[in-house]
C-alpha cells in the first residue's frame, strides 16, 4: 500500500503522540520504564514531550492520516529544558531512578538517532513503518552518515535489518527488557 509521508506540523503532534501511545502500549521498554498506574496517559504525555522536542531539533515524519510516526534526532540536539526534564521525571514516577541507572552503549559520535517509530495497531504490518524509515533516510541523506537506534522488541530488529541496520550490542536491563542497539552506516560513494 503506498503512503504519503510528510514532515509533521505542530498541529499533528497530539495525534502523533496518541498514535505512538497506541503503538507502544505493550512495548517492553515503556512497560518497564513507566508506572502501571496511569500508564496510558503517562505514555501519551511522554510521547508528546519527546515529539515536540524532536520537531524543534530534528525530523518528525507522519503519514497523512497520522497512523504512523517516526522521529529522527541529530546528536547535536540539546537536552530538554529544566522544566521539561522535571515533567519527564514526574511522568516516570518511581521508575525514573531505574531509568536513569540503565546503562546502554553510547551512540557513535555524530550519529543521528531514530528516536522513535510506531504505527497504530490497525496499520501494523502494512508497510507504513518501512515507508517512514525510507522517507527519513531519504530526507537525511548524506547529512546522516550514521544512524543509531535502540529497540526492545525482537520483531523490530528484523524490520530495521531490512533497512540496513545492524545489531551492535544487546543489553539486558536488570529486572527489565533486553535492548538491541543498532547502527546503520550511510553508504559512501
Amino acid at each position: 500500500m503506498p503512503y504519503t509521508i510528510r514532515r509533521a506540523l505542530p498541529a499533528d503532534l497530539a495525534g502523533a503522540a496518541h498514535t505512538l501511545a497506541l503503538a507502544f502500549d505493550r512495548y517492553p521498554w515503556t512497560r518497564w520504564a513507566i508506572p502501571a498506574d496511569g500508564y496510558s496517559a503517562r505514555l501519551e504525555q511522554l510521547q508528546g514531550i519527546y515529539l515536540e522536542h524532536a520537531l524543534a531539533h530534528g525530523l518528525v515524519l507522519v503519514d497523512d492520516n497520522i497512523q504512523g510516526v517516526g522521529a529522527f534526532l541529530p546528536d547535536t540536539a540539546p537536552e530538554p529544558n529544566e522544566a521539561t526534564q522535571h515533567r519527564i521525571a514526574e511522568l516516570h514516577g518511581d521508575r525514573f531512578g531505574l531509568l536513569m541507572d540503565a546503562e546502554l552503549p553510547p551512540q557513535p559520535v555524530n550519529a543521528w538517532s531514530l528516536a522513535t517509530l510506531g504505527t497504530r495497531p490497525s496499520a501494523a504490518g502494512q508497510g507504513l513503518g518501512s515507508a517512514i524509515i525510507k522517507q527519513g533516510l531519504s530526507q537525511l541523506g548524506g547529512n546522516a552518515s550514521v544512524i543509531g537506534l535502540e529497540t526492545s522488541d525482537e520483531r523490530n530488529v528484523r524490520l530495521y535489518q531490512r533497512h540496513g541496520f545492524e545489531t551492535t550490542s544487546k543489553t539486558r536491563i536488570p529486572d527489565g527488557p533486553l535492548v538491541y542497539s543498532m547502527i546503520r552506516n550511510h553508504p559512501t560513494t
